[in-house]
């Protein structure tokens, strides 16, 4: 027996121009169709006036425990000299001491990202020996209270370090007993200066907990290089090809770009994502060149309004917009690339199998004031609605559906 339409879209823009009607049947994508059915028995109709129908954005890479949006201003406290992870780390304890309660403003940054059209997330939470499981504790409780709106992976991130902060290798291990879903990392040479020792830990909790990997490496050069070769040789040495990504990698933007080529080819072969923010006045990754190699690149917003950055907006379809504009995307194509790294890249390097627009996948999609992608991209339209298992969310950038 078919099953009643629970909600019918119609004049729905698609990607190629074309206007459809998209069938929504128990939370999901039903039907796609060039005209509605006239024998249809859809519960409700809703005209989308034309509108660019995107799936829900993918926000990559983020830290729900230390925004301050929605706070007091907190003015930015430059490096004293050059950028120091452990300096950045001081300054963020100081901060957050000061700051709101951590749940408070996790759920201000979470409306902020809603409301601009992310319906999947990876969010870095602190786990060391300075915070211990608190951070994770509260950030997973809100995960829970939102999880009818957004979909969010937590990574146990060691902000302070591993080897270098006593206590954290065993933190790390327990956090996936409160909520976390991947182990994370950070610079394994630069801050904990054992780059082996560093990995053991992360490749032996992700063996043991059979979780995926997700590693901040913001060292530069020869000796990001040399961290890159490692990961990617300890990924294919546990079999986790598709399960592990390098976050930022600087090094990749900072070496000649026949070395590149040849470390690109050998993080194709591992199945090694790399994230990126296109950050500031700093070198990253080449995306074309990556993505010629096969391996998948993704964007993410990272730091917005915290200890590291004063800006950040939580607009996914901005950042696309950034990563294009610094890697001089022009072409429609080119654009339509950027435009992938917030969306169907960032899902497949998360490992969402149920992601975009077609039949069987979740109706989770955002409706733009643009004609296509590239305009999208380029123009950044406000005015969105995002939908959530086909019902409203969001319109016209304002959250209907508040949590308590």
């Amino acid at each position: 027996m078919t099953k009643t339409v629970d909600t019918l879209f119609r004049n729905a823009r698609l990607a190629d121009g074309t206007l459809a009607a998209i069938a929504v049947t128990d939370s999901r994508i039903s039907a796609i169709r060039p005209d509605a059915p006239h024998d249809t028995t859809a519960s409700s109709d809703v005209d989308l006036g034309g509108q660019l129908v995107v799936p829900g954005f993918v926000e990559g890479h983020i830290h729900l425990d230390t925004s301050f949006y929605g706070d007091t201003w907190r003015p930015y406290v430059p490096y004293t000299s050059g950028f120091d992870v452990h300096e950045r780390v001081d300054v963020q304890h100081r901060n957050m001491a000061a700051a709101a309660p951590m749940q408070t403003r996790a759920r201000n940054q979470l409306d902020l990202c809603i409301a601009n059209g992310s319906t999947r997330m990876r969010s870095h939470v602190m786990v060391d020996g300075s915070v211990g499981l608190k951070s994770l504790q509260t950030i997973a409780a809100v995960r829970e209270q939102y999880r009818d709106l957004i979909d969010i992976q937590l990574v146990a991130f060691p902000q302070s370090g591993l080897l270098t902060c006593p206590g954290t290798a065993e933190l790390l291990d327990a956090a996936f007993d409160h909520g976390a879903d991947l182990i994370g990392g950070l610079d394994p040479a630069a801050v904990d200066r054992d780059v082996k020792g560093h990995l053991d830990i992360v490749f032996g909790i992700a063996e043991k907990r059979g979780v995926g990997v997700d590693i901040h490496l913001h060292e530069a050069s020869t000796m990001g290089l040399f961290s890159i070769e490692e990961i990617a040789a300890r990924t294919r040495a546990h079999g986790m090809q598709g399960k592990v990504t390098i976050s930022h990698a600087y090094a990749l933007g900072d070496i000649p770009i026949d070395a590149m080529r040849r470390v690109a080819d050998t993080l194709a072969e591992s199945g090694v994502a790399i994230m990126t923010t296109a950050p500031g006045a700093r070198a990253f990754p080449p995306v074309l060149a990556l993505r010629e190699a096969g391996v998948t690149v993704f964007g993410g917003n990272d730091n917005i309004r915290d200890s590291w950055s004063p800006y950040g907006d939580g607009d996914m379809l901005r950042r696309a917009m950034m990563l294009g504009h610094r890697s001089d995307f022009r072409t429609d194509e080119e654009l339509g690339i950027a435009f992938d790294l917030v969306t169907a890249a960032g899902a497949k390097a998360l490992g969402i199998a149920d992601y975009g627009l077609h039949v069987g996948a979740p109706a989770d999609f955002v409706t733009l004031r643009a004609a296509h992608v590239p305009e999208a991209v380029v123009a950044v339209p406000k005015g969105r609605s995002v939908y959530r298992g086909g019902t409203c969310i969001v319109r016209d950038d304002v959250l209907l559906r508040k949590v308590q």
